[in-house]
């Protein structure tokens, strides 16, 4: 036997998901392990127990992510449209507002930070980390490096980010984070989008989730398939089911344990220049690509919002929860532009208007809890919460 093999009687019994016969373990790296026993070879990462305790815990019923992730130039945007200066204190200041918002993390199961906020802290010195975790809301960091063009194609992109990956999820999970974010771009024209980038992108996503799984991070799996153009929503649940159909092979593929991961998908609507359909419609399309293609073992779906207003966000989500078809995932949130805008507005960076701008913030948090549980009535917040939030070929 060789020196990096252990016998049978000396490991932990995982026969509920690999075969009960197992001749020996091979140690491939400091953190995976090659199951060889009848019937063929099996991956085993040894922090599967905690990644799979995490993912089922942000896809708790009731709650939802928070996605605060916006990088540098992206929050300088946001803070542009109030005619604040994009200086790291502002930028402190917007996400302090969020996180120590009375009441609203109850609603929230995880938060997906930016490096710069994984290491800032509160005026009163605390970290943030330690400020969501004493709420009982599990930090994540967004760890891809955005998209870039893909050569041989007609502007279609692939997301870059891969150099170092491994020791920056050893940091990132040092510092307190326990999930993370890997956004894929994918947009639907005359012929797009192309095998090539749809395979590219679906590649890309399966080696980013088995490294964060190798090093501690249940990673969250964002195939986002952009709403710009004309497209009805024919088109777009076709396309949806086609790209995970790839992504899901490509995570077969690479060995990524899919119990300790979660989709952040699109939901499927029409295209931006297309009339809009009832949440009922987009709802049904939804869930049908959905049930089609994403396997039972993941524990959890939470949507990104895709430029849609916080109210119709928080509407088709509810719709969905309210379908009365087997769904054997969490169908939940995880916004960004979805859960801060009408908060953006209203605090305008005036430190008069925070208690206001938290109200807001709660409001669309609790909006989005019932949501999750099919049990929303529609109205929440303000005027803001109707506005469009659409963005066409969106980065950050």
């Amino acid at each position: 036997m060789e020196k990096d093999e252990v016998p049978l009687g000396k490991r932990k019994d995982h026969s509920l998901l690999y075969p009960r016969v197992i001749t020996f373990v091979r140690l491939i790296t400091g953190h995976v392990l090659l199951l060889h026993g009848l019937g063929g070879t099996y991956w085993y990462i040894p922090s599967r127990d905690e990644l799979i305790k995490n993912a089922k815990y942000i896809a708790t019923p009731g709650k939802g992510i928070l996605a605060a992730d916006e990088s540098t130039g992206t929050i300088g945007k946001r803070l542009a449209s109030i005619n604040v200066e994009n200086i790291e204190a502002n930028r402190q200041a917007l996400r302090e507002l969020l996180f120590t918002s009375p009441n609203a993390l109850q609603y929230l199961s995880g938060v997906i930070l930016f490096e710069e906020t994984l290491y800032q802290k509160t005026s009163d010195g605390k970290p943030f980390v330690e400020v969501l975790q004493e709420n009982n809301v599990i930090p994540g960091i967004k760890v891809d490096k955005g998209v870039v063009e893909l050569a041989g194609t007609n502007g279609e992109t692939t997301t870059q980010g891969f150099d170092s990956l491994g020791a920056r999820c050893q940091q990132y999970y040092k510092a307190g984070a326990r999930f993370a974010k890997w956004r894929a771009v994918l947009k639907i024209g005359p012929s797009e989008p192309s095998e090539l980038s749809i395979q590219q992108n679906a590649q890309g996503l399966a080696r980013y989730a088995i490294i964060c799984q190798e090093n501690g991070l249940v990673p969250i799996v964002e195939p986002e398939i952009l709403t710009d153009g004309p497209h009805d929503i024919i088109k777009c649940a076709a396309v949806t089911e086609t790209v995970l159909a790839a992504v899901y092979k490509a995570l077969n593929d690479q060995h990524v344990l899919l119990e300790g991961t979660l989709l952040k998908p699109n939901m499927v609507t029409p295209g931006s220049d297309s009339p809009k359909v009832p949440p009922e419609v987009i709802a049904e399309y939804t869930v049908t690509a959905l049930r089609r293609t994403v396997p039972a073992a993941v524990p959890g779906i939470v949507f990104l919002s895709g430029g849609q207003s916080e109210e119709e966000a928080t509407l088709n989500l509810n719709a969905m929860n309210k379908l009365e078809v087997l769904k054997p995932w969490t169908l939940s949130f995880s916004f960004g532009r979805a859960l801060q805008q009408s908060t953006l507005k209203t605090w305008a960076g005036k430190k008069e208007n925070v208690a206001k701008a938290q109200e807001a913030f709660l409001a669309r948090c609790k909006a989005n809890s019932e949501a999750t549980l099919g049990k929303y009535g529609g109205g929440s917040g303000s005027g803001l919460a109707a506005e469009s939030l659409h963005v066409k070929n969106y980065k950050y």
